[in-house]
């Protein structure tokens, strides 16, 4: 015997709140790419706090992707088994979300110290680093328009061989030769150092990771009890041998 009168509706509201599970674990992959490439493309961390946040959320999005579509079987045949595992499963997930998003805080609390060292060892290994090491500072640099760690005189003595030097990339208009004697030239270099504007890119990227992992876990926590009213629904239904 089916689960019947208000059980239906119950199960069809598991089946949609899975539908939403699917699109979640899809939006926790998506958040985690780009706060992963943020991290890496825009600095080089060397922390392993700093990247553990999304690769989390990537992980749990993949797994709550396929989860979703396990529930939407169990709900629909009405499995007591696939629907009691779906529960137990989805409440690992969203204590490994909680995780996620309490390494993103702690992670969110260190970002300064994580972000003034990193680039401070950047800016001191440029000058005999690689020239694709080199591109990443260059690019970080002119995309958002800062020079140094905290200003444009951390490259006094890290970079060529007069003092007042820069790379070309801290220039306002990038041509080649521009940062030769012109570290403090407002006129031709930008003195704002990139430490805090890292630091802004980062904790927006961060915060909303924490948000969505907070956002999901809430929903799941709805998914888990329409599951187990579902679960007693389908128990009562039938006749356990």
């Amino acid at each position: 015997m089916g689960v019947e009168g208000g059980m239906k509706c119950v199960k069809y509201l598991l089946f949609f709140f899975n539908f939403i599970f699917w699109l979640c674990g899809l939006a926790l992959i998506v958040l985690g790419v780009l706060v992963q490439v943020a991290l890496h493309n825009t600095v080089v961390i060397n922390n392993v706090s700093a990247s553990s946040a999304p690769i989390v959320l990537i992980v749990v999005g993949v797994v709550v992707f396929f989860i979703a579509f396990f529930g939407c079987c169990g709900a629909w045949k009405e499995s007591y088994c696939m629907v009691t595992l779906f529960s137990i499963l989805l409440g690992l997930i969203i204590i490994t979300e909680i995780g996620a998003a309490i390494a993103g805080y702690v992670f969110r609390g260190n970002l300064t110290v994580i972000v003034h060292e990193s680039l401070n060892d950047m800016v001191t290994k440029y000058s005999n680093g690689t020239d694709e090491f080199q591109k990443v500072l260059d690019n970080l640099q002119i995309d958002l328009k800062c020079c140094g760690v905290i200003n444009a005189t951390d490259w006094r003595g890290n970079f060529g061989s007069g003092t007042n030097s820069v790379p070309d990339s801290c220039c306002v208009n990038v041509t080649a030769g521009c940062g030769q004697g012109a570290m403090e030239d407002s006129s031709k270099v930008h003195q704002m150092g990139c430490q805090t504007v890292v630091e802004e890119l980062l904790k927006k990227n961060m915060m909303w990771v924490i948000v969505a992992a907070l956002v999901i876990a809430f929903l799941q926590i709805m998914g888990i009890i329409f599951a187990c009213m579902l679960m007693r629904g389908i128990r009562s239904g039938y006749e356990v041998v």
